[in-house]
């Protein structure tokens, strides 16, 4: 258990607070210099409360029920975090050609790979469980 007044305290407050399933690091950078907040959300990670989407990127977790390990809380899945992460960071993008065709009713094929087209400049890897993210350009 952390000191009330301690970094990893108040980080652990402003996540519970947030309604949010993304969190960025620059968004506890009024808490503590970048390597405190760096070390204290890594802290978050293993102790299984976040996920590390990529660079400065972290999702909210839930333990899963089957195996007990962290799982991403976002309802939209690994995408959907993306999604969020991607508005978050200012980066224009618009959903894949092959989940257009879906949901545009021309193809029958559910597009199962995590894949988005970006607009703008952007050169993060993001993965999550193995499964990184395709973007298209």
């Amino acid at each position: 258990m952390p000191r009330r007044d301690s970094l990893q305290a108040k980080i652990e407050q402003r996540i519970a607070e947030r309604s949010d399933d993304v969190f960025l690091t620059r968004e506890f950078a009024d808490l503590g210099g970048e390597r405190q907040v760096l070390r204290a959300l890594s802290k978050e990670v293993a102790d299984g409360g976040l996920i590390r989407l990529g660079y400065g990127i972290y999702g909210r977790a839930t333990p899963s029920r089957l195996s007990g390990k962290p799982m991403l809380a976002n309802p939209g899945g690994f995408t959907g975090a993306v999604r969020i992460a991607l508005t978050k960071l200012g980066v224009p993008w618009e959903p894949s050609a092959a989940e257009r065709a879906y949901n545009e009713g021309r193809s029958t094929q559910i597009p199962m790979n995590p894949k988005l087209k970006v607009k703008g400049r952007f050169s993060r890897r993001l993965s999550y469980d193995g499964k990184p993210l395709v973007i298209e350009r």
